[in-house]
């Protein structure tokens, strides 16, 4: 049995799994690898399975039909997004069209907040799987071979006639050292050199140790609408395996990411990581997605065992926006958090909401000074993106801050984040035009250019990278 397992193409380099999904100033593509994961499983349990991924290798709906039409696929699974769903639908139909016997299912964040409206947006799609879908597409695999009863598969809502069936929630996988290798299946399907991180080396993979976050951050997409507020890690051995065979197996590899919505929530268990990596002597860079409460023993500890860089989300300079956001931080604390990593030699990503709860004019002025201050190695300003099934979004429609339900409005023509939000006193175009301000102040700012060339200058390694970058954002800039 054939399996198309499809991160469909949109506008450019979109990058679907990312935090907000969008084309990135600096280049960024990430992996698509919930859809890899799920690829891993079906592979592993005798599908005859296929990866594609249309935005890393600039593929249109023409071109994948063309490569689909050498596999015929009896299942077809498509990765979507709240900015791309119109457009994810329109190709689900079209691949309906050409393939009327496959079972077409959209996977994602968008279709696990808003089931029975995705389906109603193309009659063409069969079905829809809310949340983690690993083990729900391998069931409907099973299912559809075996010609069984789609009511059994946990976490489906499909369509029967007229009537959209709702089947019973999938409990979230709790032992997730069981699943493969999500580089084993990188390896098999997609090419790494399509894929670029501008806060990384050049070609990196992108994993997870972890999967959902017990934070409570109202504008976090993947926590409220995919993977749940509760942290279910992989062991710390697992993890240590799995450099082991990045290593071994995909030596052109500079750097790893960890892309855990935060992978220091156990600071025990990174140190025990950290040990595992130094005790088989792993020599490779790493990179993890933390927050900003990180203390120096632990920051320590991962750079020792190769950690290069961090990426954290500061939101605001603002604390009374901070404590409406649920953050759970404070100004102090990012403060001294980017003092210690300075101490250490960490690098960091940096990232600034504008928009949110409690936002002015004020805030915002005193946000770019923040940011400017704290002077890391890069810094993201965007507007504040609201997603269905959080409660910023539920905030904004309450409010009656949104502007439009229209999805395609999510992003700009050019794929860039638009803000949708009208605040009190503060329209949403000069949210957007202050975004874009201070990304101007920030990366043009001498103080910054000052510490970029010396770090450059030290680090004649992260030349390439930087460059690469460079050109992508300055197009954004000018």
């Amino acid at each position: 049995m054939n399996v198309l397992m499809l991160n469909p193409p949109f506008k450019g380099r979109f990058s679907r799994t990312s935090r907000s999904p969008g084309v990135a100033t600096g280049g960024t593509l990430y992996y698509p690898y919930w859809l890899a994961y799920a690829t891993g499983i079906l592979d592993n349990s005798g599908f005859n399975v296929n990866l594609i991924d249309a935005p890393a290798e600039g593929l249109s709906i023409n071109d994948v039909i063309k490569k689909v039409g050498r596999f015929p696929p009896d299942l077809i699974v498509i990765n979507t997004t709240t900015p791309s769903i119109y457009n994810d639908v329109k190709v689900a139909e079209e691949l309906k069209e050409i393939f009327p016997t496959s079972f077409v299912t959209l996977v994602g964040t968008h279709p696990s907040a808003l089931p029975e409206e995705t389906l109603r947006l193309g009659s063409k799609v069969d079905a829809v799987a809310r949340g983690e879908y690993d083990y729900t597409i391998r069931d409907l695999a099973f299912c559809i071979r075996d010609k069984g009863d789609l009511r059994s598969i946990e976490g489906l809502v499909f369509r029967e006639g007229d009537k959209l069936i709702h089947n019973k929630a999938r409990p979230l996988i709790e032992n997730l050292d069981e699943l493969p290798f999500v580089t084993k299946v990188y390896k098999k399907f997609l090419n790494i050199r399509n894929y670029f991180y501008a806060a990384l080396d050049y070609p990196y993979v992108m994993i997870l140790t972890g999967r959902g976050c017990p934070y409570r951050c109202s504008f976090c997409l993947y926590p409220q609408t995919f993977s749940g507020r509760r942290y279910r890690p992989r062991s710390a051995a697992n993890v240590v395996d799995e450099f082991e065979y990045i290593v071994d197996s995909l030596p052109e590899v500079r750097e790893i990411e960890i892309d855990d919505d935060t992978f220091t929530v156990d600071k025990r268990r990174v140190k025990e990581i950290c040990q595992g990596i130094l005790a088989r002597g792993i020599k490779i860079k790493w990179y993890a997605q933390v927050r900003a409460d990180l203390d120096l023993e632990t920051m320590l500890a991962m750079k020792e065992a190769g950690c290069r860089g961090v990426g954290v989300g500061f939101e605001s300079a603002d604390q009374n926006s901070l404590n409406l956001m649920h953050k759970g931080i404070t100004v102090e604390q990012i403060r001294e958090f980017v003092s210690n990593t300075k101490k250490v030699g960490l690098t960091v990503h940096g990232c600034f909401i504008i928009g949110s709860p409690g936002e002015t004019k004020e805030t915002m002025e005193k946000t770019l000074k923040f940011a400017k201050e704290l002077n890391c190695d890069t810094m993201q300003f965007y507007p504040l993106q609201v997603y269905p099934g959080t409660e910023a979004y539920e905030w904004a429609v309450k409010n009656n801050y949104l502007t439009t339900f229209d999805y395609s409005q999510w992003l700009t023509k050019k794929t860039w984040y638009n803000c949708l939000l009208n605040l009190p006193g503060l329209p949403a175009e000069e949210i957007n035009a202050f975004c874009k301000r201070a990304f101007r102040e920030y990366y043009l700012a001498p103080r910054y250019i000052l510490m970029k060339t010396k770090h450059l200058i030290t680090n004649p390694r992260e030349i390439r990278r930087t460059v690469k970058s460079a050109k992508a954002f300055f197009k954004y800039l000018f």
